[in-house]
């Protein structure tokens, strides 16, 4: 069934235009038209009321939401829990991200991904593995003790999933270039992330393919004036890109708007971090034994470290906009075109273009969200 979405301004994920109406058929957008256009016997039509539609965020790391930790519970039903908890934030895409564990419940992680791809759960673009090849150094909230080496294993775990995008973040000091290469040629996504990697290193492991960094600044070496770290070499190179988290948090504004101003455009991508927190009443949930707390903002464990955020997309793109001091809509593409590139997805999300999936937001004049659509269904 043919349907409109009318009377406002679109934000194409490059410019916004006034008085355009966006026609969807199934789970495409089939045209960007003059609102005298539209077909008169139109099945269906939604009223922006003079708002704005936008392409829906994509969040390419997301632990948990609505009350779900996707380590703790890798199934579908987790999948389509979280996606529900996000989605009400402007979260039409995402990766659930697994938190290092045993490499059995790595297998069903990817197990549930394949299903939820192949019967349509809303949103599962795929699989992010943050762990377990990572640096004790540079451990966060992370079970060192399931720290282990990136062996035949591992390979052939990470590069198990058929469908959809995965990313895998691994500390590249603690495997060889030819792993890092390996994966790659095999389609996976590979990041630099929770290590003691030097400025040197890094640039090995880009040169092998190496594309992105997680959550940047946290759990890297950082930069220094005669060692750049791996910050300094996320930051100096041109072809690869970053995941921030723009809580307040993680990182100082300032620290935020230093990085992005560096790094070329279209290279700082928004991600939340985000745990079960985000979109449920409860404060506090266990990770690996621990009590994890929820408290003015922050997400830490008994010592007070860091557990991931309790951040979601909408507020990330607002925090950007303040911290950086960008145009709103500059704030949108980190959440929305930038990471769709990252996942090789950049001619079907992250802009409204014909031909594109119809994953969008509705926004009244306050950039509250008013509705969403993914792949063509409305919520």
């Amino acid at each position: 069934m043919l349907q409109a979405i009318v009377n406002g301004c679109i934000f194409d994920g490059e410019s916004v235009h006034e008085h355009k109406a966006v026609l969807i058929e199934g789970e495409h957008i089939v045209a960007v038209v003059d609102p005298e256009q539209v077909p008169a016997d139109i099945g269906a039509s939604y009223d922006l009321e003079g708002g704005t539609l936008i392409p829906g965020f994509i969040d390419l790391q997301v632990n948990g939401g609505g009350g779900v930790l996707f380590t703790a519970a890798p199934t579908v039903d987790s999948l389509r829990t979280i996606g529900a908890a996000h989605r009400q934030y402007g979260t039409t895409g995402f990766l659930p991200t697994l938190i290092t564990t045993r490499f059995d419940v790595m297998r069903e992680a990817v197990s549930a991904v394949a299903e939820a791809i192949a019967i349509g759960t809303p949103g599962v673009l795929g699989l992010h593995l943050e762990g377990p090849f990572l640096s004790p150094e540079r451990k966060g909230v992370h079970d060192a003790g399931k720290f282990c080496q990136l062996d035949q294993t591992g390979f052939d775990i990470l590069t198990s999933l058929q469908v959809g995008s995965t990313v895998v973040t691994l500390a590249p000091e603690l495997t060889s270039p030819q792993m890092i290469s390996r994966l790659v040629e095999e389609g996976v996504i590979v990041c630099g992330g929770h290590s003691g990697a030097t400025y040197a290193q890094t640039r090995d492991a880009l040169a092998q393919g190496l594309s992105g960094f997680t959550h940047l600044y946290n759990a890297m070496t950082p930069l220094q004036s005669r060692e750049p770290g791996m910050v300094g070499a996320a930051l100096a190179d041109d072809d690869s890109w970053f995941g921030i988290i723009a809580d307040g948090h993680h990182i100082h504004p300032a620290a935020f708007s230093v990085a992005v101003a560096a790094k070329k455009r279209g290279g700082a991508l928004l991600v939340t971090d985000a745990m079960p927190t985000v979109g449920s009443p409860d404060t506090s949930f266990i990770l690996d034994g621990n009590t994890i707390v929820a408290s003015e903002g922050r997400v830490t464990n008994a010592e007070g470290t860091l557990a991931g955020s309790d951040l979601t997309m909408l507020s990330a793109v607002n925090n950007a906009a303040e911290f950086a001091r960008l145009d709103w809509f500059e704030a949108v593409r980190m959440a929305s075109l930038y990471p769709a590139r990252a996942l090789g997805l950049e001619r079907e999300l992250g802009a409204i273009r014909p031909g594109f999936r119809a994953s969008l937001l509705a926004l009244d004049s306050a950039h509250r969200i008013r509705a969403s659509w993914v792949n063509g269904a409305m919520a």
